[in-house]
């Protein structure tokens, strides 16, 4: 698979290298230790006489973590003759304890292949071994054989959600997109069912089909499901980048920079450029100053080709960003005295981008009082950024929810801005 202009720079793990982690080794040894530990005298007395001396052999081994000694002796076993389908059975299943304590994941594979197929286990230990086979399989990239195994599992309603997830995994290193988006919607359907956050990685491989195969409406939807889940930066930039590229006006184009902008996904110098031009048109210079003056104190933000235009562009915007300040008493004057919302809101904006959030919000909210404003999703919007600001979580969620009664609203930028609201609060 190849990347996109839209990778989100943290591509699902391609290696099954650490597939079986640490973590993963030790679960599989705490399916494998109770019939060890538990049963192996059970087993060993079922095994015929033939066998024996060096079954007990093979158990003390086990139990000493001689897992070397314990090969030799199962080995010495596997000579005699004649062999009973148990005998068979418990030789090679102890083996592959054996081969899984000395990391040999091959070797294990091929034992409990084998005792699997003598058709000894019981029902619980044939699944158990099952999912064994599932997980090292899958460590020695077999990745269809451990599919199947997955898929019996599966059926059998013994996997978990971790099950679930690497059958995406396993899907999605075989470059089988819809089967890799099937499992991993089983998977986190099955770990909310459990009470449990889904996993990251799930989500990713979504993501990623989605953007190598160019569908841009399934990346987005994807992406929103990634920052409900983690609200991470990157993804914000990736879901606004694919919004900007598809919208054509001008005033919504400014109200996914201002969500790309409070979300600290806005990455790129001529990103900064463009929404202060926009917000200039909009006349609003002081927050244009603000954004422009962020840009030019990020690090490798502005280019030196474009440091001589930007700063052209900052001292216009300081220069009607000061005579707006000079103006705000006569505005506010005027505002208050008319009977239309339209100047109370501009005042707040105003207001909102010299700092002064507090005014701005008593500003705004006496504008949505009168009414008869010509942009109300720009009035709730500001509303709700300055009480974000003031870190007034619960206010600025109400204000954004005012823009679902906006008429006409741009359903683009409804959807960001409640995804932003539903956002708040979370790291």
């Amino acid at each position: 698979m190849t990347h996109s202009i839209y990778d989100v720079g943290r591509r699902p793990a391609k290696s099954w290298t650490g597939l079986l982690s640490a973590t993963m080794l030790a679960v599989v040894c705490l399916w494998l230790s109770p019939q060890a530990a538990q049963s192996a005298d059970k087993e060993k007395q079922q095994v015929s006489r033939v066998i024996a001396k060096e079954m007990t052999a093979a158990q003390k081994a086990l139990q000493a973590s001689q897992w070397a000694e314990a090969i030799k002796n199962l080995d010495a076993a596997e000579t005699k003759s004649p062999l009973t389908a148990f005998d068979k059975k418990t030789i090679y299943d102890f083996r592959g304890f054996a081969y899984v304590k000395l990391n040999n994941f091959k070797e294990a594979e091929k034992a409990y292949e084998t005792a699997l197929a003598t058709g000894q286990y019981s029902p619980e230990d044939a699944a158990r071994t099952t999912k064994i086979l599932f997980r090292i399989s899958a460590q020695n990239q077999q990745y269809a054989k451990a599919a199947e195994y997955g898929k019996q599992m599966s059926d059998s309603g013994a996997a978990s959600s971790e099950d679930l997830g690497i059958m995406a995994q396993l899907y999605y290193l075989q470059k089988d997109c819809k089967n890799a988006a099937v499992w991993a919607d089983k998977a986190i359907a099955a770990a909310r069912k459990a009470g449990e956050a889904p996993k990251e990685n799930l989500y990713q491989f979504k993501l990623q089909c989605a953007s190598d195969a160019g569908d841009n409406a399934s990346m987005a939807a994807t992406l929103v499901d990634l920052i409900r889940l983690t609200n991470k930066t990157n993804y914000w930039n990736t879901l606004l980048r694919i919004e900007r590229q598809e919208e054509r006006d001008d005033h919504n184009t400014l109200m996914i920079y201002r969500v790309m902008y409070d979300t600290n996904a806005m990455t790129v110098g001529t990103d900064y450029i463009e929404m202060a031009q926009l917000l200039g048109d909009a006349a609003l210079p002081a927050e244009a100053q603000a954004v422009l003056e962020k840009a030019l104190g990020g690090p490798g933000l502005i280019k030196d080709e474009q440091k001589e235009r930007t700063n052209r562009l900052l001292n216009a915007l300081k220069t009607r960003a000061d005579a707006d300040k000079k103006g705000l008493t006569q505005l506010d004057a005027e505002a208050t005295k008319n009977p239309a919302g339209e100047l109370d809101v501009k005042l707040g904006e105003v207001y909102y981008g010299g700092g002064d959030y507090q005014n701005a919000i008593t500003a705004i909210t006496r504008g949505l009082q009168k009414g008869q404003i010509k942009h109300q999703d720009e009035a709730y919007v500001y509303l709700g950024r300055a009480q974000v600001a003031l870190k007034n979580t619960a206010d600025a969620k109400r204000a954004f929810g005012g823009l679902k009664t906006v008429p006409n609203i741009s359903p683009r930028v409804l959807k960001l801005w409640e995804l932003y609201s539903d956002t708040l609060g979370k790291s």
